[in-house]
């Protein structure tokens, strides 16, 4: 009986340990959008600082999977970027 008590205990506290490939996620781990949130930079063409933060090294715009940007704001980024480039200022 001693036996089948500490067994259930050790299934519940390793449960978490335990996820495997195939099994539905059940916990979600969100990161909230950084463009978003308050006291949050303005998006804009002119504010080249922030705009380097999320264009690689050849140019290219990241993608919102890698930096967690919502979709509305990754649609404003993108168009500030382009319009900078557009500019010369990148």
């Amino acid at each position: 009986m001693k036996n089948k008590k500490s067994n259930s205990n050790r299934k519940k506290s390793n449960s978490f340990s335990k996820l495997s490939i195939f099994q539905p996620n059940r916990y979600r781990f969100r990161k909230t959008c950084p463009l978003s949130s308050k006291g949050a930079p303005i998006v804009d063409y002119k504010n080249i600082k922030l705009l380097k933060r999320y264009v690689s090294e050849n140019g290219k715009i990241l993608p919102s999977r890698i930096t967690n940007i919502s979709q509305k704001k990754q649609r404003e980024l993108s168009l500030s970027i382009k319009r900078a480039r557009n500019l010369a200022l990148i």
